[in-house]
């Protein structure tokens, strides 16, 4: 019998990526404290953070392959989280304007029979267009991406204010690396596709 599958999260973009590779799966929000540790590194935040939240639902869950992911956003030193708000989006927009911003993206997959973890931290580093306040007020008033770390949704209208990027998986920058996801799928044996 396979495990089912738990995606720990409340994200609907990493429920979309995960709806890609055509495997069911269950979702579940961990409910977990997501403030950094004082003088934590980004990618170290991101890589607890999605640990904290597969262990967080695997007591639910005690047959199970869970998901947990994190993204960390950082400029110039600086973590970027959710804005949440109008103003707060347009500031981190502007200070990214021009600048590149890394994304560190962690991944976690807990065999909760098992206890097997497998996990890692894809960066990506995405460099922004120069924007000004009126194209930057504009997406935010179109697209409204307070729930996105750095304040642009890839995946949508904010593709147009970016100028490029680097990394192993585009999928990171939405926030779940699915290229390292796959691989750790069929460390457990589960195929995909």
């Amino acid at each position: 019998m396979k495990p089912t599958l738990v995606l720990a999260s409340s994200s609907p973009y990493r429920r979309e990526l995960l709806a890609r590779l055509q495997i069911p799966f269950e979702v579940i929000s961990p409910e977990v404290d997501e403030t950094p540790l004082p003088n934590e590194a980004p990618q170290d935040t991101a890589l607890r953070l999605a640990q904290l939240k597969a262990r967080a639902v695997a007591e639910k869950f005690p047959d199970a392959l869970i998901i947990g992911s994190d993204q960390v956003a950082l400029l110039h030193g600086r973590q970027l989280g959710k804005p949440h708000t109008f103003e707060n989006a347009k500031r981190q927009l502007l200070a990214a304007s021009g600048q590149a911003v890394v994304f560190h993206t962690a991944l976690c997959l807990l065999n909760s029979r098992s206890g097997n973890m497998q996990a890692c931290v894809v960066p990506i580093t995405v460099r922004f267009r120069v924007l000004n306040v009126e194209q930057i007020e504009r997406y935010l008033e179109k697209e409204q991406p307070y729930n996105c770390a750095g304040s642009a949704k890839s995946e949508g209208l904010g593709i147009a204010l970016i100028e490029r990027f680097e990394g192993d998986d585009p999928n990171a920058l939405v926030g779940l690396p699915l290229i390292a996801l796959v691989g750790m799928l069929n460390n457990e044996g589960v195929a995909v596709p």
